[in-house]
């Protein structure tokens, strides 16, 4: 049986040698790399033969899958990790680029960017899972998503938490340190912990990752909506936003805490960004003999909003505003989108993308660089503060700003590698233990 099953599949690796660069087994429903190690490995009635050749196919899978699918969209990867910047600088008080980036001549800033742009890469990403392998797979898919997401978010509330600890130890006093977290965890540690891992307490920059749990939990009910019943969709979001502040009440948290991203309010921008990938809602009013008033007011809002911001409103907006998605801030945001579009569409956003293609490298590491900018742009931002009292320094703003930048891009360099590596060390083991188990089956 071993025997006929790995015959069977090798000679459909076999025919996978001749097939074009690019090729992912996965669209033809091969079994994964781990899975099909654990299937043969795992097994104490595998014949030496049936066992050289299993191995010889979890190899051959293993450099198939490695190969980049050219299915990738590069505007979207780039536009990921141009937001993943602006985040970063944008959390660093004395910035010199946060003075220019979008919060600066908008009503919005990157966050409305950053869950459009999740809506769009999940949809994207489901669809393409959904045809690899079918809906179910996509579905569980996205649960474990979801788990995920919970465990970034433990991680990057622990680092909050140390680089907070750390930076205090060595007096150093920055602005955004988590120290009110700190003190009630040395007070209370049983119960500040509890807190955490209940959404309760969501120390500096990790608010925004427990919205995204519950939005990778939704994803199996939200994306056959968006193709099939888009319009209800749509309007059982708006419903549920224009409520979303009475709701945000309800919501677990600590005393004297809240959450930062009210996910009521912000899930109608995840929406409009799946609606966006499986409809064609661009194409349709762009192409409509109207369209161009669309993009005339779209126009118009956005200079409106830049010359309030520029000329009117320095300061920052109320932080209800943000919390709740305010329809000042998603009005901006859909109009910045419309135009982006058409730029897209104009093949600029692609250009743009291939002169800077390091900036797809950190959007293609989207999870991963975001705990790694919450942990730079903390740890920056409070040696810049240190440096300066808090004062603005353009030089030292720069070298900030270059330190932070290229931090952020070391991470999403190596982490490939890193993984290339962590592949290869499991694959050895496998190789070992399979060694080991044929050497014990020859023994008399």
């Amino acid at each position: 049986m071993q025997g006929g099953r790995s015959a069977g599949l090798g000679t459909a690796i076999a025919c996978a040698r001749e097939l074009p660069a690019g090729f992912c087994p996965l669209r033809y429903r091969s079994p994964q790399p781990l899975d099909l190690a654990r299937s043969y490995f795992q097994k104490p009635d595998v014949t030496p033969a049936a066992l050289n050749t299993a191995r010889r196919d979890i190899w051959l899978i293993l450099a198939l899958t490695m190969q980049t699918s050219s299915s990738r969209l590069v505007e979207l990867d780039f536009f990921r990790g141009l937001v993943l910047l602006i985040i970063v600088v944008d959390h660093i008080g004395g910035s010199i680029l946060s003075r220019v980036t979008l919060h600066a001549y908008a009503l919005c800033d990157a966050a409305e960017v950053f869950v459009f742009l999740g809506g769009f890469a999940t949809a994207t990403a489901y669809a393409a899972l959904a045809e690899r392998r079918n809906e179910a797979i996509a579905r569980s898919r996205f649960v474990r998503r979801s788990f995920e997401i919970y465990r970034a978010f433990l991680v990057t509330a622990a680092l909050m938490l140390l680089v907070s600890a750390v930076l205090t130890a060595f007096s150093i006093d920055g602005p955004n340190l988590a120290t009110t977290d700190l003190d009630d965890l040395m007070s209370a540690p049983v119960a500040a912990l509890r807190d955490i891992l209940l959404f309760r307490r969501q120390p500096y920059l990790a608010s925004v990752l427990p919205m995204y749990a519950f939005f990778a939990l939704l994803v199996p009910m939200i994306l056959p909506l968006a193709r099939s019943k888009p319009w209800l969709l749509l309007a059982g979001s708006v419903a549920l936003w224009a409520g979303a502040p009475a709701i945000d009440a309800y919501l677990p948290a600590a005393p004297d805490m809240h959450w930062d991203f009210n996910p009521f309010a912000w899930q109608l921008l995840f929406v409009v960004g799946v609606l966006a990938r499986c409809q064609p809602v661009y194409e349709r009013i762009s192409t409509h003999r109207l369209g161009w008033t669309v993009s005339v007011a779209a126009f118009a809002v956005v200079a409106a909003a830049a010359y309030y911001k520029l000329f009117i409103e320095r300061e920052p907006l109320d932080g209800s505003l943000k919390q709740n998605l305010s329809y000042l801030r998603a009005v901006n945001f859909l109009a910045i989108a419309w135009l982006v579009a058409k730029l897209i569409e104009l093949g600029w956003a692609k250009k743009l993308a291939q002169w800077l293609p390091w900036v797809g490298v950190i959007g293609r590491k989207g999870l991963l660089c975001f705990i790694a900018g919450a942990v730079i742009s903390l740890v920056v931002d409070s040696l810049l503060y240190a440096a300066t009292d808090g004062y603005l320094n353009y030089p030292l703003g720069l070298v900030a700003d270059a330190v932070a930048v290229g931090a952020l891009l070391g991470v999403a360099l190596v982490a490939t590698p890193l993984k290339k590596l962590a592949t290869r060390v499991y694959a050895m083991r496998l190789r070992t233990s399979a060694s080991t188990s044929t050497s014990t089956s020859t023994l008399p």
